[in-house]
């Protein structure tokens, strides 16, 4: 099979966009193909600050956006048979490690006659830095199970990304099953990636680290094989989050997901258990280590920061300012911010940023001069965090999705322009699962970056261009509250936009939908 090769002139672009490995990029939607609002290279951001009484950063000539109401509490409710998890991790004193526990009680809405889980740390990307998760124990409604792994994915000498246990007979829709799982994590030194260790800053940090269970509502488990291309492809159904314990060393801070209950002391001498809790969530990260943590409200959402305290390129306090901003802007253009809690750890050495519902990873870098990729991690709480989808699948539906809110929301006057700078070569391949982007391109995250996020962006604005700002923001704000807590499809943008054909057509033009 003959693969496509991008040019040297659009690989060099793509460098230049993207700092690290190709998750993440500014929209890129201005008249001139340079990234709209804080982002733009060589530029600093104005900023609000505590002495004017602001939250954060306001653009020059533009009013800040009004407070909203609880997150939350305003979007539609979760599905009450939700699975419900209790998570905890023991980290190892040197941070190179952890156990962990999962117990998830499962309700299908289909017949099954096994369990699906996946283990994301040992996707190719992932665990060529080291990293590891092994499934050491699992049990079904207290009795022992086998469970097969299998690479689907995983490099050769690493453990399989597939985990499946066969049930001891089938059992109806309807019915609970209730899973417990042992495991062991590994961290890899310099991943780059969304786990990793850095022993000289003391911190650890690990996200989609734990079997994740892999079902989708109406269609069943998704086995979708991991591919050599940074970026997510995880399938995950909203949970109840129970409980989420941490326990490590006293001297360390930990960040998590949802809301902090408080801490107690850990069953070893000098170590401490953190515990949290959260209504509805899908995926979850965790961080661990000797850090500066920060709090700062906007609104009724409390932003969390915590950095090494070995110290990092800005403050902790300057990314809570720059993360206000950004929850204001995108909250004005999409309703209330899902999550109460956003845990935001500043790394020495992962993504420029990965995100998780109600947290996100960023690398080490200035949050006003890359102001644009910290609103495009925000979006992030809308698509992925409320509304999910199948990463390995439909990755458009929350990157190009993300990326487009971040050019309109950093855009002065909310109007950007299609950057028209996406080459012919993957023109109309916006819905594209990523093994298509793995199979057919020879530099594949390039591609994907200029295939999904810059190309799906531009058909988004142009989409909105074509009907008007209003009546897209609305039918997009209609999508968001049909889809919560749920993994959308194509055929449920289709639906939103039913009442706008010339959205429709923009977008089957894009390859986003299908004819």
């Amino acid at each position: 099979m003959r693969r496509r090769t991008l040019s040297a002139a659009v690989v060099t672009a793509l460098l230049a966009l993207s700092a690290c490995t190709g998750t993440d990029v500014p929209g890129g939607a201005s008249g001139s193909g340079t990234p709209t609002g804080s982002g733009a290279p060589g530029s600093e951001a104005p900023s609000g600050s505590e002495a004017d009484g602001s939250s954060g950063p306001v653009r020059p000539g533009e009013e800040r956006p009004e407070a909203t109401a609880s997150g939350a509490a305003s979007w539609p409710a979760p599905d009450p048979s939700r699975p419900v998890m209790d998570l905890s991790f023991t980290v190892a004193p040197d941070l190179r490690s952890a156990v962990g526990q999962e117990r998830v009680r499962f309700t299908p809405d289909l017949d099954v006659c096994e369990l699906v889980f996946r283990a994301w740390p040992n996707n190719p990307s992932i665990a060529a830095a080291g990293n590891a998760l092994v499934v050491d124990a699992v049990s079904v409604d207290g009795a022992p199970a086998a469970a097969e792994v299998s690479p689907a994915g995983a490099p050769e000498g690493s453990p399989g990304t597939l985990i499946e246990v066969q049930l001891p007979g089938c059992v109806d829709a309807a019915t609970p099953i209730n899973v417990d799982l042992g495991f062991t994590l590994t961290f890899g030194e310099d991943s780059g990636e969304r786990v990793g260790v850095t022993p000289e800053d003391e911190v650890a940090w690990f996200g989609s680290a734990y079997p994740m269970l892999a079902w989708e509502r109406g269609v069943g488990w998704a086995r979708d094989d991991a591919v050599p291309v940074p970026g997510e492809t995880a399938t995950s159904e909203d949970f109840e989050l129970r409980s989420l314990e941490v326990t490590a060393s006293s001297e360390y801070d930990v960040l998590g997901a949802g809301e902090l209950l408080g801490t107690t002391d850990g069953e070893d001498p000098g170590t401490t258990t953190h515990r949290f809790t959260a209504p509805a969530v899908r995926d979850v990260t965790v961080t661990v280590g000797r850090l500066d943590v920060v709090q700062h409200t906007v609104g009724d959402v409390t932003v969390h920061v915590g950095a090494p305290t070995i110290g990092i390129r800005s403050t902790p306090q300057r990314w809570a300012e720059e993360l206000a901003g950004s929850v204001e802007r995108v909250s004005a253009l999409l309703g209330p911010m899902p999550y109460d809690d956003l845990w935001v750890s500043v790394l020495p050495d992962t993504a420029d940023g990965v995100e998780y519902p109600g947290a996100v990873q960023f690398r080490d870098t200035n949050p006003r001069r890359d102001g644009w990729l910290v609103t495009h991690e925000v979006a992030h709480m809308w698509f992925y965090g409320l509304v999910g989808n199948n990463q390995g699948r439909d990755p458009w539906l929350d990157e190009s999705f993300a990326s487009f809110v971040q050019v309109v929301a950093d855009d002065r006057d909310r109007d950007p322009a299609p950057s028209g700078t996406v080459p012919r070569l993957v023109l109309g391949d916006v819905g594209r699962p990523m093994s298509f982007w793995a199979e057919q391109f020879d530099r594949p995250g390039s591609a994907y970056i200029q295939g999904v996020y810059v190309a799906g962006t531009d058909a988004l604005i142009e989409a909105r261009r074509a009907v008007g700002a209003d009546a897209f923001d609305d039918a997009l704000r209609s999508y968001l509250r049909a889809n919560a807590h749920s993994v959308a499809t194509p055929e449920d943008v289709v639906e939103a936009f039913a009442d706008l054909p010339e959205v429709i057509e923009v977008l089957k033009n894009a390859g986003a939908v299908e004819r």
